[in-house]
């Protein structure tokens, strides 16, 4: 079967389509990984479910230096591919991977060093969650390597119009994910019970074999890893290519990722409960985020293709397209969280107290996320126009507003001002990206 699809030609609804999906499937997969340990860690307690989450914010800071490297490569990958320039293209995926590894490496230093304050940042209060928060951190992020590989891999795989195959490696990561979970949290046999260390290894080790079937299969593909050759000697002028196009959205996702560390800081005054409710919540409302973002891939790559092909009609009509697509998504997953926030919630935190917290949290935010879908794939279709400075502008000044808000709200509402600062910037975001990129479309020629 042919693995790559050809996005400069032919209908477009099946070719964004037949990309779209896959990758889709791969950013529910995904989140699996992260429900799947959630669901697991959840039947240990609430304070488990705590100490991972916090930590997990982490390992969500340091996507921000990834994508530096990931989206620089993807998109110039993408333009390269749509002008013709095989080579060219080869060569800013070599540089893409060049640049993963050496970040991979600089972040898990820096945070095994600094472990313990980064946690203690959180201000939570039981030691053993403060303790088994800094062993999830030290594990999950010393080897994040294999995470940062994985999602390079997986930009250029999507550059040249080829999702299944990230789709069928994380496939199989997952089914790893899910075999070791329970193993490695609770115990087995010799094996003693881990908790959240077991989480982080069974995560950890998940995300290698997903970075090992990526570059296994890589050797069979026919259109960008030809020419990639990763150990050569990258002329200056690519990294600086890449670092351009990717740092304002690696700097927009750490910023994103900080504001909601401050905001984790609020909700712990509720006590840790709140902490627990909030950070299952987010998973759960992932299924929704991640899978717009999936398409927002899919768009970076067909825009980004047909934007080196000068083919400015098909990027309007790709365009139009997509939002009805991930407005018929978000007005699902509006029903199923605003509806369904009981026994959704209690499908992964059993504890009395705290399900009532988090059915507010999927309520609250049920509200916001047809429009939170239309603002992820539009920054995906203007980060293949290459507008990434743009992207973060908006992105950074709208999310910054759900501090003041939260304040405000949080006094008003008290713990549910806080869900409500996250929804109303979400519309907002949504709103302002949408009309943004339609007076892009109008200006191209």
């Amino acid at each position: 079967m042919k693995q790559n699809i050809d996005l400069l030609h032919g209908r477009i609804l099946p070719s964004l389509t037949a990309l779209a999906v896959p990758i889709m499937a791969t950013s529910l997969v995904q989140t699996a990984y992260s429900l799947t340990d959630m669901a697991w860690i959840g039947r240990v307690g609430s304070g488990a479910v705590a100490s991972v989450g916090s930590a997990g914010m982490y390992t969500w800071l340091s996507s921000g230096l990834v994508t530096i490297a990931k989206m620089g490569g993807q998109i110039k990958a993408a333009h390269s591919i749509g002008e013709g320039k095989l080579e060219e293209a080869g060569t800013y995926g070599a540089g893409a991977i060049q640049l993963t590894l050496l970040l991979a490496a600089a972040f898990g230093g820096i945070v095994n060093i600094f472990a313990g304050p980064l946690i203690g940042f959180f201000g939570l209060s039981s030691p053993k969650i403060i303790a088994d928060g800094i062993t999830y951190l030290r594990i999950a992020c010393g080897l994040i390597v294999f995470s940062y590989l994985s999602q390079t891999l997986t930009g250029l795989y999507t550059a040249s119009g080829n999702s299944r195959t990230p789709f069928v490696a994380n496939c199989i990561g997952m089914g790893a994910n899910i075999l070791l979970d329970p193993i490695l949290i609770f115990g087995i046999g010799p094996l003693p019970r881990l908790e959240a260390a077991g989480a982080a290894i069974a995560t950890v080790t998940s995300q290698g074999i997903v970075a090992m079937v990526l570059l296994l299969k890589a050797k069979k593909d026919e259109v960008l890893f030809p020419y990639i050759r990763i150990w050569r000697r990258i002329p200056a002028r690519y990294f600086k290519v890449m670092v351009r196009i990717g740092f304002p959205m690696g700097v927009q996702n750490m910023i994103y990722c900080m504001i909601s560390m401050v905001l984790t800081r609020f909700v712990a005054v509720w006590g840790d409960d709140a902490v627990a409710a909030q950070r299952v919540g987010s998973q759960i409302e992932s299924i929704s985020w991640m899978t717009a973002e999936g398409f927002g891939t899919a768009m970076n790559a067909f825009v980004g293709q047909n934007f080196g092909g000068r083919k400015y009609d098909r990027v309007r009509r790709g365009y139009k397209i997509a939002a009805a697509i991930v407005c018929l998504w978000g007005s699902v997953t509006t029903a199923v969280l605003v509806l369904g926030s009981r026994p959704v919630f209690s499908l992964f935190i059993q504890e009395p107290q705290v399900i009532p917290l988090g059915m507010d949290y999927l309520t609250v935010l049920g509200f916001s996320q047809m429009f939170m879908c239309i603002e992820l794939m539009t920054v995906g279709a203007l980060s293949g126009l290459g507008k990434t400075f743009q992207c973060s502008v908006i992105t950074i000044v709208l999310t910054s507003a759900r501090i003041p808000l939260a304040i405000v709200l949080g006094g008003v509402l008290g713990l549910n001002g806080i869900w409500w600062a996250f929804s109303i910037s979400s519309i907002a975001k949504g709103i302002v990206f949408y009309l943004y990129y339609m007076g892009v479309l109008r200006r191209l020629p």
